[in-house]
């Protein structure tokens, strides 16, 4: 606590790292998402260290929820309201500390996990008076989306092949990318199988089901794992710390509002954490409503 307490709280940023314990395929380990966001995070504190004198970072304990996952053997699926809310504490907390920059960071891009981060941030931010933001959101929709890759090629020293862009863009769960991180990050718990994995691409109407890579013989992965390759991973890596760390220092010299840079799901109600609750109390009042009108009538 002292050591915690003797920090400049002006000039320092703590680190939030939550993603889920999820199935990742037969070849990677559950933890994907957390080792992922904890590489992130670890970059931008010593970035944010080195390139800004007398500032600090403080990384605090992984922790290990996320919803919209799937459904395999260990994943702990957690709902998107208690992620939400796990993260509004641990934001008041900071910020009734003194602590006025917050930053979640974050691995796994299911909507509803994406949407829950942004809450938090947007519910602390908005209360306490700190800059809490959700990254990631944003990030992962722009990375998706193919708009870094020729970043990457620069990165990579090479050009990306059509049928690597295509691949790119059907990759998507302990796939191509993750096992590429996996590779880079902790090589040791990727199994060798990796290799030989077959590709595993799913048509629209496919992925509209529920756990979709599970079913039907599906080994709980989407993509191109025998792609992997960590030169990959770190390529990928450093266009999007480089981006990251761009949104970062905007935030901190008031540049950059935290909301602005938000996951596209965010607008749409289906994924906030109160669509469902308010559709109960609707049907409820409806049904309430339903109930009296007749008696009043008799």
């Amino acid at each position: 606590m002292p050591a915690l307490d003797a920090l400049d709280r002006a000039r320092t940023l703590v680190v939030l790292t939550a993603s889920p314990l999820e199935e990742h395929g037969p070849h990677l380990p559950l933890g994907v998402d957390a080792f992922t966001a904890r590489h992130f995070a670890r970059e931008v504190a010593e970035r944010l260290v080195a390139a800004r004198s007398g500032w600090s970072a403080v990384l605090a304990p992984t922790l290990y929820l996320g919803s919209f996952t799937l459904d395999g053997v260990g994943t702990v699926k957690i709902r998107p309201r208690v992620v939400r809310d796990v993260l509004v504490d641990y934001g008041r907390s900071l910020a009734r500390a003194g602590f006025r920059y917050i930053l979640v960071a974050n691995g796994h891009a299911g909507p509803t996990h994406l949407t829950a981060l942004d809450e938090a941030a947007a519910i602390v931010s908005g209360q306490a008076g700190v800059t809490m933001a959700s990254l990631s959101g944003h990030l992962s929709w722009e990375f998706r989306s193919g708009r870094f890759l020729d970043r990457v090629e620069q990165a990579l020293g090479r050009p990306l092949s059509a049928e690597e862009r295509q691949a790119f863009a059907n990759d998507a769960h302990g796939g191509w990318w993750e096992t590429s991180m996996m590779l880079m990050l902790r090589p040791d718990l990727v199994d060798d199988a990796y290799r030989d994995l077959p590709s595993a691409t799913y048509s629209l109407p496919e992925r509209l089901l529920p756990n979709y890579p599970l079913r039907e013989g599906g080994a709980g992965y989407v993509g191109h794992p025998a792609l992997a390759d960590p030169a990959f991973a770190k390529a990928t890596a450093e266009v999007l710390l480089e981006e990251v760390m761009s949104l970062v220092h905007a935030l901190l010299e008031g540049n950059l509002r935290p909301g602005e840079r938000r996951s596209p799901f965010y607008k749409v109600p289906f994924f906030r954490t109160d669509f469902w609750p308010a559709v109960a109390a609707g049907g409820l009042a409806l049904a309430a409503l339903a109930w009296l009108v007749p008696r009043r009538r008799r």
